[in-house]
């Protein structure tokens, strides 16, 4: 949420990436330029990519050290024979193992020391390696800045540029709708310089460096949102003079984002719920206070890069106000007066891109309605309309039964981005989404299961994409880790990636449950193709047989009941094999097959604040749980609803073999009251439990189990 300038750019291509199975690699190589005649030449390219069981993601950045290029054609040869599926900022093809990538138009041209990126996802088989020769423009690279070369005989190709160009880094001066059209995709730098607590890493994260940066920027991400906290780091009022300390650390970090070349948001953060939400009840300190923060702010950045931009405030809110009216009334004082100090500060504020949120930068249509009103008052191009996403919020949290993206879960969000969309984007105001995710990845990111989730982010970018909507993905540490470099969730973020350009196939799951005994039945899975075609079912780098080892008809893939008995082998529990469907576009769908068995949970006693079911799952997965009385209403906490809350009321231990049922739970069950809890598998089985509290102690014992799919 916070960042500044620096002045040149410098090129750090730091990179350490990625997780777990992957493969970091990186290449450091030169690559001389045939441009003109007597043209000094070099350059050096960073190949790094990421893999999973049968694909991987790569991202090449290409940085000239030689004279200025106008059209390039990188070319390389895979080793292990990988093959390209689909590309982004690039026209990638390849003839078997050999490829070739080209501009596309608006990043034909490479100046001195300057970089252009671009990325492919892939598939590959037995091996992964990464090439270790390029040519550009058909020249070897030879490393560092070459000695002066003649032209090729025959031209290298160039690119026409496309008939409506796409945005340019800088921007077009005064055109805030390419401006923030170059701000995709954006990441959050979370928990660091908004954390509530003595310095950035109060909230467990590590100190920020330009490495950390480095490779973000190394990801594919444009711009980057630094969200500030002051409350802790000024002095007392009338001032609220800003700790020289950390607004210098302050400008350190938001110089090396602008070096890196990302485009850079600050704001003030948290400082909204500790204390800008007093306004209505203590207007004049609050408005003294913020208003002293700002003008600090503006002054200490009046001459950073264009790039840098301000957000008023992040997620605005009051407390105790009369209601929606007062609301409304006090953010617009505080959007107004912030706009006004920036302004009045010369020197690049003048013109600066700002940022305005709606009320607890929401998209609901009043909170929107708000702000249209206040942009309209204030009459300025050079602003931004920012609001949240963070899902519906049963499936964004795995409540109330909110376990799939259903039709549900995806209409709230095409509401929400047609909502800012015709309010702002159709009549020239550009939004950008300064936050997005999913609320239950605060407490753990398999609150919501994989395949549920890697459909909610995929349609995500691409319907922002639709909406010409700039999102920028939260981060508090939970997906990349800022030591190693490495991503989490690696098969996550390749559907992230993969969404900013186009759409991938997926399906209606990422799972196929065959039982551990008893014959072996097909099996169908409903495909969502998302505008791509089916091209095949491999597993790792082997296609599997069409009309033998599976069927397609329409949308429908059905394995055969040969294939899988071959796929499941010996039948033990868990995952057997791993399949990819592989589509026209976007990335491999991944389908495990699973044996399993109806899961076994066991008599136990324990206390409200230390029960545990002692549970067999047996290759299955816990979905959701129920809890009713006997009468048939709902236990526990949200009594609207007989389906609890994931991770907070209860939560699955597949390797301690448990299921713990918290202290919240039982703190709103009835004591005396048996309770009926129904526990829900991805494998379509249901098994019943009874609990009852008695003071402070619990006793739990068994009921059958029933398959229901």
């Amino acid at each position: 949420m916070a960042e500044m300038r620096g002045t040149t750019r410098r090129t750090r291509w730091r990179l350490s990436l990625f997780t777990s199975a992957l493969t970091l690699l990186l290449v450091s190589l030169g690559l001389t330029f045939a441009v003109s005649a007597h043209a000094a030449a070099g350059c050096r390219v960073a190949y790094s990519a990421n893999q999973w069981p049968g694909g991987f993601t790569a991202n090449v950045a290409v940085t000239n050290l030689g004279d200025p290029v106008n059209g390039w054609r990188l070319t390389w040869t895979f080793p292990s024979g990988q093959q390209v599926t689909s590309a982004w900022n690039a026209n990638v093809t390849a003839a078997g193992a050999n490829v070739t990538a080209t501009d596309v138009g608006y990043n034909a041209a490479i100046g001195t020391n300057a970089t252009v990126s671009f990325g492919f996802n892939g598939s590959w088989s037995g091996a992964n390696t990464a090439p270790t020769s390029f040519a550009l423009n058909g020249v070897t690279c030879t490393g560092g800045v070459g000695p002066t070369t003649a032209p090729p005989t025959t031209a290298p190709p160039t690119t026409a540029p496309p008939t409506t160009p796409p945005p340019t880094t800088p921007p077009p001066t005064g055109d805030p709708m390419a401006y923030v059209a170059a701000m995709q995709p954006g990441w959050n730098l979370g928990n660091t310089f908004d954390a509530v607590g003595s310095d950035e890493t109060a909230w467990g994260n590590p100190r920020v460096t330009q490495a950390q940066l480095d490779a973000i920027r190394a990801q594919g991400f444009n711009s980057i949102r630094i969200p500030v906290t002051w409350s802790n780091h000024h002095g007392p009022a009338p001032a609220y003079t800003i700790d020289a300390a950390w607004l210098n650390r302050i400008k350190e970090v938001v110089g090396w984002a602008l070096d890196d070349g990302f485009y850079v948001m600050i704001n003030i953060h948290h400082d909204s719920w500790q204390w800008i939400n007093a306004m209505p009840a203590d207007r004049t300190t609050v408005l003294n206070r913020y208003n002293a923060l700002w003008t600090q702010i503006a002054a200490a950045f009046r001459d950073a890069s264009p790039k840098l931009h301000f957000e008023s405030v992040n997620e605005p809110q009051f407390a105790n106000s009369s209601g929606d009216a007062q609301n409304a009334q006090l953010l617009h004082e505080l959007n107004t007066s912030f706009h006004r100090i920036v302004r009045a500060s010369g020197g690049n504020n003048a013109t600066r891109m700002l940022v305005l949120p709606t009320l607890h930068t929401s998209s609901d249509q009043a909170r929107i309605d708000e702000l249209t009103s206040t942009f309209t008052q204030l009459g300025d191009r050079n602003l931004i309309a920012t609001v949240h996403f963070y899902g519906y919020w049963p499936f964004s949290v795995n409540v109330a039964g909110g376990t799939r993206f259903d039709a549900t879960t995806q209409k709230d969000l095409t509401d929400a981005f047609d909502r800012v969309h015709n309010a702002f984007v159709a009549k020239g105001i550009p939004v950008v989404i300064g936050e997005y995710g999913l609320l239950g990845f605060d407490r753990h990111t398999g609150t919501i299961q994989q395949g549920e989730k890697l459909k909610f982010f995929e349609f995500l970018g691409w319907y922002a994409k639709t909406r010409k909507i700039t999102t920028q993905l939260w981060d508090n540490g939970q997906h990349f880790n800022r030591l190693t470099f490495q991503w989490k969730d690696p098969e996550l973020f390749a559907q992230i990636r993969s969404s900013w350009t186009g759409r991938s196939g997926t399906a209606h799951a990422d799972q196929v449950y065959v039982p551990r005994t008893g014959s072996i039945t097909a099996r169908t899975l409903a495909l969502n193709l998302n505008g791509t075609t089916f091209q095949g079912l491999y597993q790792g780098g082997t296609a599997l047989a069409q009309g033998t080892d599976y069927t397609v008809s329409g949308s429908q893939l059905t394995l055969t009941a040969s294939a899988l008995t071959r796929l499941v082998g010996s039948r033990a529990y868990g995952v057997n094999a791993t399949l990819h469907a592989r589509f026209s576009a976007g990335v491999p769908w991944r389908i495990n097959v699973i044996t399993y068995d109806p899961p076994v949970l066991s008599n136990a006693t324990g206390s409200t604040t230390s029960f545990a079911v002692p549970t067999q799952f047996r290759g299955d997965q816990l979905a959701t749980m129920e809890a009713k009385y006997a009468d048939g209403s709902n236990a526990g906490p949200h009594n609207w609803t007989p389906f609890k809350e994931f991770d907070v009321t209860f939560a699955p231990d597949y390797t301690g073999n448990r299921l713990t049922l918290t202290e919240a739970f039982f703190a709103e069950v009835n004591d005396g009251a048996r309770v009926t809890l129904t526990f829900h598998f991805w494998s379509g089985t249901t098994v019943t439990y009874h609990v009852t509290k008695s003071g402070s102690g619990v006793t739990g014992v068994t009921a059958a189990a029933a398959r229901v799919g």
